[in-house]
């Protein structure tokens, strides 16, 4: 038998360990209930989907297989709906592009940025606040303030619903909007005309041209008479809401 050195024997020995020593590790699978470090991805069209103890799916998020849009669902455990991020979301929605939406547990949706307007809040609809002031009630005579409100505009659509009610023979509403944060003055948005007689209803719709999400705006309604008589001007209700169509987004700045 040759002779081998007593050096070599003892090498290939911790060889021997070692490979069993990694034979061993290869057996012990990590754990799969916990991420301790690095990353998970999910690419390619994948989409991760958590489901409750009935088979609801109550989160997903990946590439839609149908918009091909990356999107978020999250659901409650009966099923409705209570977080979109994406287009065409859920059943019927024809959404042109990505929008995020907050369901109520009956469905109806109560955040969303606006479906027409890019930049702007869709839901909720927010109330003016108008003052009135001392020539709100029985005024005479040239144009006067009756009615001021300050807000930031979000919703990109003024709704302004009022009552105006005169003595003289005819009297004159108009509605005026001031972008401070560009600094304009006032421009005439709406102007009318009413009768002596019954109370005049007056309902404006008045998208915020020229404005953008967030501006300073002031605004006020003025009136006056034509001859002798009074005139008195009530704001019914005010509010800023979401576009209906796409006629009613603002136009640019």
């Amino acid at each position: 038998m040759p002779h081998v050195p007593q050096d070599i024997l003892d090498r290939l020995a911790a060889l021997e360990r070692e490979v069993r020593q990694l034979r061993g590790r290869a057996q012990i699978r990590p754990a799969l209930t916990e991420i301790l470090n690095g990353n998970v991805v999910i690419g390619e069209g994948g989409r991760l989907i958590v489901r409750d103890p009935d088979g609801t799916a109550v989160l997903e998020t990946g590439q839609s297989p149908t918009v091909g849009d990356y999107f978020t669902t999250l659901r409650r455990d009966d099923g409705t709906l209570a977080l979109t991020i994406g287009a065409n979301s859920y059943p019927d929605d024809d959404a042109p592009s990505q929008m995020v939406r907050m369901w109520s547990r009956g469905g109806n949706i109560i955040v969303m940025d606006d479906y027409y307007a890019d930049g702007w809040l869709g839901r909720p609809a927010l109330p003016v606040p108008w003052q009135s002031t001392g020539s709100t009630v029985d005024h005479s005579g040239a144009l006067a303030t009756a009615w001021l409100a300050y807000i930031r505009a979000q919703n990109p659509v003024l709704y302004l619903r009022t009552q105006s009610a005169t003595t003289a023979s005819s009297a004159t509403v108009e509605l005026q909007i001031s972008n401070l944060t560009k600094g304009g003055g006032y421009q005439t948005v709406d102007s009318w005309s009413i009768s002596a007689g019954p109370a005049s209803l007056r309902s404006i719709t008045h998208p915020l041209d020229g404005c953008e999400h967030w501006d300073e705006l002031q605004m006020r309604i003025r009136h006056s008479t034509s001859g002798s008589g009074l005139v008195t001007t009530d704001v019914l209700g005010s509010i800023t809401r979401n576009t209906f169509n796409a006629n009613e987004v603002p136009t640019a700045p």
